[in-house]
Protein backbone atom coordinates (compact mmCIF):
# COMPACT_ATOMS: atom_id res chain seq x y z
CA UNK A 1 0.00 0.00 0.00
CA UNK A 2 1.41 3.18 -1.58
CA UNK A 3 1.43 6.35 1.12
CA UNK A 4 -0.65 9.03 0.35
CA UNK A 5 0.94 11.86 -1.12
CA UNK A 6 0.55 15.58 -3.09
CA UNK A 7 -2.17 17.48 -3.63
CA UNK A 8 -5.72 17.13 -3.16
CA UNK A 9 -8.87 19.10 -3.81
CA UNK A 10 -11.96 18.10 -2.81
CA UNK A 11 -15.99 18.73 -4.05
CA UNK A 12 -18.06 21.42 -2.80
CA UNK A 13 -19.39 21.82 0.77
CA UNK A 14 -22.50 20.04 1.07
CA UNK A 15 -24.15 22.51 4.04
CA UNK A 16 -23.21 25.42 2.35
CA UNK A 17 -24.43 24.03 -0.96
CA UNK A 18 -28.20 23.37 0.45
CA UNK A 19 -28.09 27.08 2.12
CA UNK A 20 -27.18 28.70 -1.09
CA UNK A 21 -30.05 26.89 -3.08
CA UNK A 22 -32.63 27.60 -0.59
CA UNK A 23 -31.96 30.92 -0.34
CA UNK A 24 -31.31 31.51 -4.33
CA UNK A 25 -34.72 30.18 -4.48
CA UNK A 26 -36.21 33.05 -2.25
CA UNK A 27 -34.43 35.60 -3.88
CA UNK A 28 -36.32 37.63 -6.33
CA UNK A 29 -33.78 37.39 -9.54
CA UNK A 30 -31.20 34.74 -10.72
CA UNK A 31 -28.37 33.55 -8.95
CA UNK A 32 -25.26 32.19 -9.45
CA UNK A 33 -23.86 29.39 -7.47
CA UNK A 34 -20.26 27.72 -8.53
CA UNK A 35 -18.86 24.39 -6.95
CA UNK A 36 -22.04 22.73 -5.68
CA UNK A 37 -21.75 19.40 -4.09
CA UNK A 38 -22.17 17.01 -6.36
CA UNK A 39 -23.94 14.50 -4.28
CA UNK A 40 -27.31 13.44 -4.16
CA UNK A 41 -28.00 14.79 -1.24
CA UNK A 42 -27.82 18.35 -2.42
CA UNK A 43 -29.53 16.95 -5.70
CA UNK A 44 -32.84 16.15 -3.31
CA UNK A 45 -32.69 20.01 -2.46
CA UNK A 46 -32.55 21.12 -6.14
CA UNK A 47 -35.22 18.33 -7.26
CA UNK A 48 -37.16 20.09 -4.13
CA UNK A 49 -36.90 24.05 -5.15
CA UNK A 50 -37.78 22.82 -8.75
CA UNK A 51 -41.12 21.08 -7.91
CA UNK A 52 -41.98 24.28 -5.68
CA UNK A 53 -41.34 26.19 -8.99
CA UNK A 54 -37.71 27.30 -8.96
CA UNK A 55 -36.26 27.75 -11.69
CA UNK A 56 -33.15 25.66 -12.01
CA UNK A 57 -30.35 25.53 -14.66
CA UNK A 58 -26.78 25.03 -15.12
CA UNK A 59 -24.90 28.26 -16.72
CA UNK A 60 -22.18 25.74 -17.39
CA UNK A 61 -20.76 22.36 -16.03
CA UNK A 62 -19.36 24.43 -12.51
CA UNK A 63 -22.38 26.86 -12.54
CA UNK A 64 -25.54 26.19 -11.63
CA UNK A 65 -28.60 29.39 -12.11
CA UNK A 66 -31.41 29.25 -9.73
CA UNK A 67 -34.32 32.17 -10.63
CA UNK A 68 -36.82 33.17 -7.71
CA UNK A 69 -38.04 35.42 -9.64
CA UNK A 70 -41.76 34.05 -9.63
CA UNK A 71 -41.38 32.93 -5.63
CA UNK A 72 -42.39 29.21 -4.56
CA UNK A 73 -45.42 27.42 -5.77
CA UNK A 74 -47.70 24.88 -4.52
CA UNK A 75 -46.60 21.43 -5.56
CA UNK A 76 -48.24 19.18 -7.91
CA UNK A 77 -46.81 15.81 -5.91
CA UNK A 78 -44.91 14.98 -2.73
CA UNK A 79 -41.82 16.66 -2.11
CA UNK A 80 -38.91 13.97 -2.11
CA UNK A 81 -35.95 14.52 0.41
CA UNK A 82 -34.25 11.15 -0.53
CA UNK A 83 -31.84 10.68 2.41
CA UNK A 84 -31.22 14.16 2.87
CA UNK A 85 -32.26 15.13 6.89
CA UNK A 86 -30.84 18.49 5.80
CA UNK A 87 -33.48 19.02 2.79
CA UNK A 88 -36.10 18.23 4.75
CA UNK A 89 -35.18 19.99 8.18
CA UNK A 90 -34.30 23.59 6.39
CA UNK A 91 -36.95 23.17 3.95
CA UNK A 92 -39.79 22.94 6.54
CA UNK A 93 -38.35 26.29 7.64
CA UNK A 94 -39.00 27.73 4.17
CA UNK A 95 -42.41 26.21 3.63
CA UNK A 96 -43.49 27.34 6.94
CA UNK A 97 -43.78 30.69 5.60
CA UNK A 98 -45.22 29.80 2.44
CA UNK A 99 -49.25 30.53 1.87
CA UNK A 100 -50.19 26.75 1.13
CA UNK A 101 -49.83 22.90 2.10
CA UNK A 102 -46.86 21.10 1.20
CA UNK A 103 -45.42 17.65 2.47
CA UNK A 104 -41.84 16.37 2.36
CA UNK A 105 -41.22 12.65 2.35
CA UNK A 106 -37.66 10.73 2.73
CA UNK A 107 -36.25 7.38 1.84
CA UNK A 108 -36.32 4.69 4.73
CA UNK A 109 -33.69 5.47 6.22
CA UNK A 110 -34.51 9.78 6.75
CA UNK A 111 -38.25 8.36 7.44
CA UNK A 112 -36.73 6.96 11.03
CA UNK A 113 -34.93 10.32 11.92
CA UNK A 114 -36.70 12.19 14.39
CA UNK A 115 -38.31 15.81 12.88
CA UNK A 116 -40.33 17.14 15.85
CA UNK A 117 -37.34 19.03 17.03
CA UNK A 118 -38.05 21.13 13.66
CA UNK A 119 -41.89 21.19 14.03
CA UNK A 120 -42.18 21.82 17.34
CA UNK A 121 -40.65 25.77 17.54
CA UNK A 122 -42.18 25.82 13.95
CA UNK A 123 -45.72 25.67 15.04
CA UNK A 124 -44.89 28.30 18.21
CA UNK A 125 -44.69 30.50 15.33
CA UNK A 126 -47.96 29.29 13.59
CA UNK A 127 -47.49 27.23 10.87
CA UNK A 128 -49.66 23.77 11.24
CA UNK A 129 -47.12 20.81 10.97
CA UNK A 130 -48.14 17.21 10.59
CA UNK A 131 -45.13 14.39 11.12
CA UNK A 132 -45.59 10.41 11.43
CA UNK A 133 -45.19 9.57 14.84
CA UNK A 134 -42.48 11.98 14.85
CA UNK A 135 -40.73 11.55 11.90
CA UNK A 136 -41.71 11.59 8.06
CA UNK A 137 -43.34 12.15 5.64
CA UNK A 138 -43.66 15.50 7.46
CA UNK A 139 -47.10 17.62 6.16
CA UNK A 140 -46.73 21.70 6.26
CA UNK A 141 -49.16 23.74 6.02
CA UNK A 142 -47.40 27.54 6.20
CA UNK A 143 -48.78 30.99 6.06
CA UNK A 144 -48.30 33.95 8.50
CA UNK A 145 -45.70 33.36 10.55
CA UNK A 146 -44.96 35.34 14.26
CA UNK A 147 -41.53 35.58 15.62
CA UNK A 148 -40.27 33.64 18.57
CA UNK A 149 -37.77 33.54 20.72
CA UNK A 150 -36.45 30.30 20.68
CA UNK A 151 -34.16 28.33 23.26
CA UNK A 152 -33.18 25.28 21.62
CA UNK A 153 -32.73 22.37 23.69
CA UNK A 154 -29.66 20.79 21.46
CA UNK A 155 -27.11 21.79 19.44
CA UNK A 156 -28.02 21.23 15.62
CA UNK A 157 -27.34 23.38 12.97
CA UNK A 158 -30.51 22.02 11.23
CA UNK A 159 -32.68 23.02 13.99
CA UNK A 160 -31.42 26.53 14.22
CA UNK A 161 -31.56 26.88 10.94
CA UNK A 162 -34.82 25.97 10.20
CA UNK A 163 -36.05 28.61 12.98
CA UNK A 164 -33.77 31.45 10.95
CA UNK A 165 -35.72 30.66 7.32
CA UNK A 166 -38.92 30.53 8.74
CA UNK A 167 -38.53 34.24 10.54
CA UNK A 168 -37.23 35.74 7.36
CA UNK A 169 -41.57 35.32 6.93
CA UNK A 170 -42.13 36.56 10.30
CA UNK A 171 -43.72 39.21 12.14
CA UNK A 172 -40.78 40.29 14.71
CA UNK A 173 -37.65 39.44 15.38
CA UNK A 174 -37.01 35.43 15.65
CA UNK A 175 -34.10 34.52 17.70
CA UNK A 176 -32.26 31.31 18.45
CA UNK A 177 -29.98 30.41 21.36
CA UNK A 178 -28.29 27.07 21.31
CA UNK A 179 -26.89 24.93 24.52
CA UNK A 180 -23.67 24.86 22.77
CA UNK A 181 -22.50 26.86 19.48
CA UNK A 182 -23.35 24.93 15.81
CA UNK A 183 -22.04 25.75 12.30
CA UNK A 184 -22.85 29.09 11.49
CA UNK A 185 -23.14 28.64 7.46
CA UNK A 186 -26.85 29.87 7.62
CA UNK A 187 -25.93 32.96 9.25
CA UNK A 188 -23.69 33.79 6.45
CA UNK A 189 -25.18 32.82 3.57
CA UNK A 190 -28.22 34.72 4.80
CA UNK A 191 -25.83 37.65 5.19
CA UNK A 192 -24.73 36.95 1.75
CA UNK A 193 -27.98 37.25 0.02
CA UNK A 194 -28.67 40.89 1.83
CA UNK A 195 -30.42 40.18 4.80
CA UNK A 196 -29.51 41.45 8.30
CA UNK A 197 -28.37 38.74 10.91
CA UNK A 198 -27.30 39.48 14.61
CA UNK A 199 -25.24 36.25 14.98
CA UNK A 200 -22.36 35.25 17.67
CA UNK A 201 -21.51 31.72 18.71
CA UNK A 202 -24.48 30.33 20.46
CA UNK A 203 -27.19 33.06 19.09
CA UNK A 204 -28.49 34.28 15.85
CA UNK A 205 -31.72 36.72 15.55
CA UNK A 206 -33.31 38.32 12.57
CA UNK A 207 -35.80 40.77 11.41
CA UNK A 208 -38.88 39.24 9.88
CA UNK A 209 -40.40 40.61 6.93
CA UNK A 210 -35.92 40.95 4.96
CA UNK A 211 -35.95 40.66 1.24
CA UNK A 212 -32.96 38.59 -0.08
CA UNK A 213 -30.87 39.85 -2.93
CA UNK A 214 -29.65 37.36 -5.74
CA UNK A 215 -26.20 36.53 -5.47
CA UNK A 216 -23.22 35.26 -7.66
CA UNK A 217 -20.93 33.05 -5.25
CA UNK A 218 -18.71 29.94 -5.26
CA UNK A 219 -19.00 26.96 -2.59
CA UNK A 220 -16.10 26.29 -0.85
CA UNK A 221 -14.18 22.79 -0.92
CA UNK A 222 -16.06 20.43 1.95
CA UNK A 223 -14.20 20.52 5.36
CA UNK A 224 -16.05 17.06 5.76
CA UNK A 225 -14.00 15.41 2.34
CA UNK A 226 -11.64 16.89 3.96
CA UNK A 227 -11.48 15.49 7.04
CA UNK A 228 -12.26 11.93 5.17
CA UNK A 229 -8.54 12.22 3.39
CA UNK A 230 -6.65 13.62 6.45
CA UNK A 231 -7.77 10.61 8.34
CA UNK A 232 -6.64 8.11 5.35
CA UNK A 233 -3.32 9.85 5.48
CA UNK A 234 -2.94 10.31 8.96
CA UNK A 235 -3.90 5.89 8.82
CA UNK A 236 -0.73 5.11 6.50
CA UNK A 237 2.80 5.64 7.43
CA UNK A 238 4.79 8.08 5.65
CA UNK A 239 1.38 9.93 3.91
CA UNK A 240 1.77 13.98 3.40
CA UNK A 241 -0.65 15.29 1.43
CA UNK A 242 -1.81 19.03 0.56
CA UNK A 243 -5.89 19.57 0.33
CA UNK A 244 -6.61 22.33 -1.30
CA UNK A 245 -9.64 25.32 -1.47
CA UNK A 246 -10.95 23.81 1.60
CA UNK A 247 -13.64 25.86 3.64
CA UNK A 248 -11.95 26.64 6.75
CA UNK A 249 -15.31 27.73 8.88
CA UNK A 250 -14.56 27.61 12.43
CA UNK A 251 -17.33 25.62 13.41
CA UNK A 252 -16.14 22.80 11.04
CA UNK A 253 -12.55 22.40 12.06
CA UNK A 254 -13.21 20.55 15.07
CA UNK A 255 -11.31 17.40 13.38
CA UNK A 256 -8.04 19.54 12.83
CA UNK A 257 -7.02 20.00 16.86
CA UNK A 258 -8.90 16.46 17.67
CA UNK A 259 -5.98 15.25 15.00
CA UNK A 260 -3.46 16.74 16.26
CA UNK A 261 -4.24 15.21 19.87
CA UNK A 262 -3.61 12.49 17.94
CA UNK A 263 -0.39 12.69 17.00
CA UNK A 264 -0.80 13.88 13.51
CA UNK A 265 1.03 16.45 11.64
CA UNK A 266 -1.65 19.22 11.05
CA UNK A 267 -1.12 22.80 9.67
CA UNK A 268 -4.26 24.91 7.81
CA UNK A 269 -3.95 28.13 6.39
CA UNK A 270 -5.94 30.33 5.00
CA UNK A 271 -7.82 33.41 4.49
CA UNK A 272 -9.02 35.68 7.38
CA UNK A 273 -12.39 35.40 8.91
CA UNK A 274 -15.69 37.22 7.95
CA UNK A 275 -19.33 37.41 7.08
CA UNK A 276 -18.33 35.18 3.35
CA UNK A 277 -16.83 31.28 3.98
CA UNK A 278 -13.29 31.65 4.50
CA UNK A 279 -11.11 29.08 2.71
CA UNK A 280 -7.57 27.84 2.42
CA UNK A 281 -5.35 24.76 2.56
CA UNK A 282 -4.67 21.96 4.90
CA UNK A 283 -1.64 20.20 5.09
CA UNK A 284 -1.49 16.77 6.58
CA UNK A 285 1.27 14.25 7.36
CA UNK A 286 1.27 10.88 9.67
CA UNK A 287 3.09 11.55 12.24
CA UNK A 288 3.83 10.14 15.78
CA UNK A 289 0.63 7.81 16.75
CA UNK A 290 -1.18 8.99 20.25
CA UNK A 291 -4.17 7.99 21.84
CA UNK A 292 -6.92 11.21 22.45
CA UNK A 293 -9.97 12.13 23.78
CA UNK A 294 -12.87 14.06 21.95
CA UNK A 295 -15.41 15.74 24.99
CA UNK A 296 -18.87 16.73 24.48
CA UNK A 297 -18.32 20.68 23.88
CA UNK A 298 -16.31 19.38 21.09
CA UNK A 299 -18.72 17.21 19.77
CA UNK A 300 -21.14 19.95 17.36
CA UNK A 301 -17.52 20.95 15.62
CA UNK A 302 -16.92 17.28 14.37
CA UNK A 303 -20.04 15.46 14.66
CA UNK A 304 -19.85 14.52 10.81
CA UNK A 305 -16.34 13.36 11.25
CA UNK A 306 -16.59 11.33 14.34
CA UNK A 307 -16.77 7.38 11.92
CA UNK A 308 -13.79 8.74 10.07
CA UNK A 309 -11.80 9.61 13.33
CA UNK A 310 -12.59 6.27 15.00
CA UNK A 311 -11.34 4.21 12.16
CA UNK A 312 -8.01 6.36 12.01
CA UNK A 313 -8.05 5.27 15.44
CA UNK A 314 -7.94 1.96 14.76
CA UNK A 315 -4.64 2.09 12.93
CA UNK A 316 -3.29 4.40 15.26
CA UNK A 317 -3.48 4.32 19.02
CA UNK A 318 -6.93 4.65 19.84
CA UNK A 319 -9.43 7.23 21.19
CA UNK A 320 -12.28 7.75 23.03
CA UNK A 321 -15.38 9.95 22.38
CA UNK A 322 -18.38 11.05 25.07
CA UNK A 323 -21.25 13.60 24.48
CA UNK A 324 -22.25 12.21 21.12
CA UNK A 325 -25.59 10.76 21.77
CA UNK A 326 -26.23 12.72 18.42
CA UNK A 327 -25.08 9.86 16.23
CA UNK A 328 -27.77 7.95 17.05
CA UNK A 329 -30.24 9.20 15.05
CA UNK A 330 -27.95 10.30 12.26
CA UNK A 331 -28.40 7.94 8.97
CA UNK A 332 -27.97 4.82 11.01
CA UNK A 333 -26.98 4.73 14.53
CA UNK A 334 -23.25 5.26 13.96
CA UNK A 335 -22.47 4.77 17.86
CA UNK A 336 -23.58 1.41 17.32
CA UNK A 337 -22.54 0.58 13.72
CA UNK A 338 -19.16 2.21 14.37
CA UNK A 339 -18.35 -0.10 17.23
CA UNK A 340 -19.48 -3.06 15.01
CA UNK A 341 -17.86 -3.20 12.19
CA UNK A 342 -14.46 -1.72 13.71
CA UNK A 343 -14.68 -5.09 15.93
CA UNK A 344 -15.55 -6.99 12.41
CA UNK A 345 -11.82 -5.44 11.59
CA UNK A 346 -10.94 -7.36 14.81
CA UNK A 347 -10.39 -3.40 17.01
CA UNK A 348 -11.04 -3.80 20.37
CA UNK A 349 -14.35 -1.49 20.64
CA UNK A 350 -16.69 -0.52 23.33
CA UNK A 351 -19.97 1.21 22.86
CA UNK A 352 -20.79 3.97 25.48
CA UNK A 353 -24.02 5.64 25.77
CA UNK A 354 -23.44 8.72 24.50
CA UNK A 355 -20.04 7.86 21.97
CA UNK A 356 -17.28 4.95 22.06
CA UNK A 357 -14.18 4.15 22.75
CA UNK A 358 -11.33 2.45 20.19
CA UNK A 359 -8.49 0.35 21.13
CA UNK A 360 -5.27 0.35 18.26
CA UNK A 361 -4.52 -3.21 17.29
CA UNK A 362 -3.24 -4.99 13.78
CA UNK A 363 -6.55 -5.05 11.89
CA UNK A 364 -7.76 -7.98 9.67
CA UNK A 365 -9.85 -8.22 6.26
CA UNK A 366 -13.59 -7.38 7.36
CA UNK A 367 -17.10 -7.78 5.23
CA UNK A 368 -18.94 -5.15 6.95
CA UNK A 369 -22.32 -3.20 5.76
CA UNK A 370 -22.43 0.67 5.37
CA UNK A 371 -26.21 0.75 6.71
CA UNK A 372 -27.12 2.96 3.60
CA UNK A 373 -24.89 5.55 5.33
CA UNK A 374 -21.94 7.53 3.54
CA UNK A 375 -20.39 8.65 6.35
CA UNK A 376 -20.05 4.20 7.48
CA UNK A 377 -18.55 3.52 4.27
CA UNK A 378 -16.20 6.10 4.08
CA UNK A 379 -15.06 5.14 7.93
CA UNK A 380 -14.68 1.21 6.59
CA UNK A 381 -12.96 2.17 3.66
CA UNK A 382 -10.19 4.30 5.80
CA UNK A 383 -10.54 1.03 8.38
CA UNK A 384 -9.71 -1.32 4.92
CA UNK A 385 -6.94 0.32 3.91
CA UNK A 386 -4.38 -2.33 3.05
CA UNK A 387 -6.40 -5.26 3.80
CA UNK A 388 -7.87 -6.65 0.22
CA UNK A 389 -9.85 -8.73 1.11
CA UNK A 390 -12.74 -5.91 2.41
CA UNK A 391 -16.20 -5.68 1.27
CA UNK A 392 -18.24 -2.95 2.51
CA UNK A 393 -21.51 -4.11 1.09
CA UNK A 394 -23.52 -1.11 0.03
CA UNK A 395 -20.60 0.74 -0.39
CA UNK A 396 -22.44 2.93 -3.71
CA UNK A 397 -23.73 5.34 -1.10
CA UNK A 398 -20.87 7.42 -0.88
CA UNK A 399 -22.38 8.98 -4.00
CA UNK A 400 -24.60 10.92 -1.20
CA UNK A 401 -22.00 13.35 -0.55
CA UNK A 402 -18.81 12.09 -2.46
CA UNK A 403 -19.21 10.73 -5.69
CA UNK A 404 -16.04 8.88 -6.24
CA UNK A 405 -14.27 8.96 -3.76
CA UNK A 406 -13.67 5.05 -3.45
CA UNK A 407 -12.21 4.83 -6.26
CA UNK A 408 -10.12 8.06 -6.02
CA UNK A 409 -8.74 6.21 -2.59
CA UNK A 410 -7.66 3.34 -4.19
CA UNK A 411 -5.76 5.33 -6.82
CA UNK A 412 -3.85 6.87 -4.31
CA UNK A 413 -3.16 4.39 -2.31
CA UNK A 414 -2.34 1.19 -4.55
Amino acid sequence: MRPLSGPISVPGDKSISHRYALLAALAPGRSRLGGLAPGQDVRSTLFCLKTLGARVSFADTDTLEIDGSHGLRAPARTLDAGNSGTTMRLLAGVLAGQPFTATIEGDASLSMRPMERVAVPLRAMGARIVTTDGHAPMTISGGQLAAIDFASPIASAQVKSAVLLAGLFARGRTTVTEPAPTRDHTERALVAFGATVDARPGYAALDGGQELSPATLAVPGDPSSAATWAAAAASVPGSAIEIRNVGLNPGRLGFVSALARAGVDIQVDGEADGHTEPIGTIRVAYGDPAFFEIHPVEVPSLIDELPVLAAMAARRAGMRVTGAAELRVKESDRIHEVVQGLRAFGAIAEELPDGFEIDAGPLRAASVDARHDHRLAMAFAIAGLGLPETHIAGAHVVDISYPGFLELLAARTS
